[in-house]
Parts: structure tokens; sequence; C-alpha cells
């Protein structure tokens, strides 16, 4: 793990803190200032951050938390606005975020000590179910794109700003349901499979429609219920044993990937090697000029 993810993940400090603690100096390996950034951090490594050694833990910790719209998810913003770390209790700082929920939407956010564990999460195809409203009645066109997904070369409608993605890609919701409806505003529950940047508001931004309210009450089985605005719980044991069976899941198939791309290689090399061998079969090489050597 890189030495800024390391500082990041370990304890109350940013990436980019880190970066800063890193160029002061502040960081120290067996005593030694360690300035480089790209420095991967091993095992027996002990690091120490003013002076304080690095705790690590391998203890696995998973939060719910109830995340209010107007604050961001991440760990510092240019421009001074709330994050959930300003929300959140202090012992949770060095937590890393499943996924985002953007600045306007809210509801269950999964945070967790353990960046493998997030990341596996984060890239699953789990069920993602929210609550929304837009502003105009739901047309037959979004039902059937719902029904069997949408391709757009421009997706910018819907995104942020100044968001680099144009082009998207859209899924076949797992679920959806029109829960009521009024002359200028509908309310769903929509179940999807992927966690893309502003993929709903990008969706229906397709069609015109706003997304006034957008709430996330489930991820993966594990639901927000009645849990409080801005309040965390922990997993149960139960939630707990659902995920080990998940990353024990996931390791296999990511072992096999990584089998099956090197059997690909290999494969494709040896194809490669038997059309030149059959190209060139009966081919002599041309013949080599023999060099002797005479005694006297």
């Amino acid at each position: 793990m890189r030495l800024n993810k390391y500082i990041s993940h370990n304890t109350k400090y940013s990436r980019r803190e880190a970066d800063t603690l890193i160029e002061a100096g502040e960081v120290t390996l067996d005593k030694r200032p360690l300035k480089e950034f790209g420095y991967e951090v091993q095992v027996d490594d002990r690091i120490f951050v003013k002076g304080k050694a690095v705790k690590i833990t391998n203890e696995l910790t998973i939060i719910v938390y109830n995340k209010p719209k107007g604050v961001l998810v991440t760990k510092k913003d240019d421009r001074g606005r709330a994050t959930i770390y300003h929300k959140l209790p202090g012992k949770y700082r060095h937590f890393t975020p499943v996924g985002r929920l953007d600045y306007a939407s809210e509801g269950l956010l999964l945070l967790t000590d353990d960046v493998e564990v997030a990341s596996a999460l984060m890239e699953s195809g789990l069920d993602r179910t929210y609550n929304l409203k837009i502003d105009k009645a739901v047309t037959s066109e979004m039902m059937e794109a719902m029904k069997e997904g949408l391709v757009l070369d421009d997706a910018r409608a819907g995104a942020h700003e100044k968001s680099k993605i144009y082009a998207m890609e859209f899924a076949p919701f797992a679920h959806f349901e029109v829960r009521s409806e009024g002359k200028n505003f509908s309310k769903l529950r929509v179940t999807i499979k992927e966690g893309k940047n502003r993929e709903l508001r990008r969706f229906f931004a397709h069609f015109d429609a706003k997304v006034l309210d957008l709430k996330r009450i489930s991820f993966g089985g594990i639901e927000l219920n009645n849990l409080p605005e801005n309040k965390t719980r922990y997993f149960t044991r139960r939630e707990y044993d659902d995920v080990h069976k998940f990353m024990k899941r996931w390791r296999t198939n990511r072992i096999a990937d990584v089998k099956n791309e090197i059997n690909a290689k290999k494969q494709k090399e040896d194809n490669k090697q038997e059309a030149y061998n059959e190209k060139n079969k009966g081919t002599k090489k041309p013949p080599q000029n023999k060099k002797f050597k005479y005694k006297d």
C-alpha cells in the first residue's frame, strides 16, 4: 500500500494531509525521515507520524451511516463545504466510504476500516435501492429504458458541471415501482446493481426529468430502516457473517480471473507461434557459409 494511502487508512489524516506531512519530514520509518511519496509500506515496517506510531488493526469494522443532504463524501473540500468527516465521530476519521452519495443525496452509506473490503463492495454488482422523486410523470419511454437499459453518447445532463464523464451505459434496473404520482411529480423506488457517477440523475435527465429527492435505503441487503439522520450503527453479527462469505467468494473469483488472464495470454502466444510455424512449414533455411580452419 502506498505511503499516503497507508497513513490515511490508519490515522485521522487525509491523503493530501499525509502528502504534506511526508514533504515536511513528519513521517518516519524507524526514526528515518521518509520522503518518498511512492514508497510501498511493507508488512514489518514501523511507520511514525509526528513521533507517534501508526497502529494497524486486522479486525474488520463496518458501520452504517445515514448521510444527510448538503454533506460531501470526501475527507476535505477545497471550497470549505461540510464533509461526512465533519459530522462523524473522530474515531471514524480513517474509515473508507463504500462508494459515494452526491452532495444533494442522502441515506445509507457504508464505511469500513478495510480498504480491500471497501473496494470489493464498491465494485460489486450488489443491489442498491433508492427512493427518489422526479419533477414529472413517469413516461412509457422511461419505463422501457428502466426495463431494457440505455446507452447514451452524451450523458452530461444531470451530471456535475465539472464532470469529465460524457458517455454512459445504463444497465436494466433490477427492480422499479412507481409509488405515487401527481401532475408535476412522481415518486419511485428503484434498485440498480451499479454505482456510476450520478447514474440516476443522468438517467432521468435524459428524459428531461429532474431528480428532486434521492435517498438510498439499502445496499447489498443492508437496510437503513429507522436509523436517524446523521447517526451510525455497527454491523450486526449476521451482516458481518454475510460480508465474510462475500469476501471469500470475491477473493476466489479474483484468483480465478488472474489465472484465466494468464492462461489466455499463454494461449494467444501459443496460437501465434503455431500460425508462424504453419506459415513457414517446409521452408528451408538458406545454407550458411561454413568456415574451415586449415592446419599447416
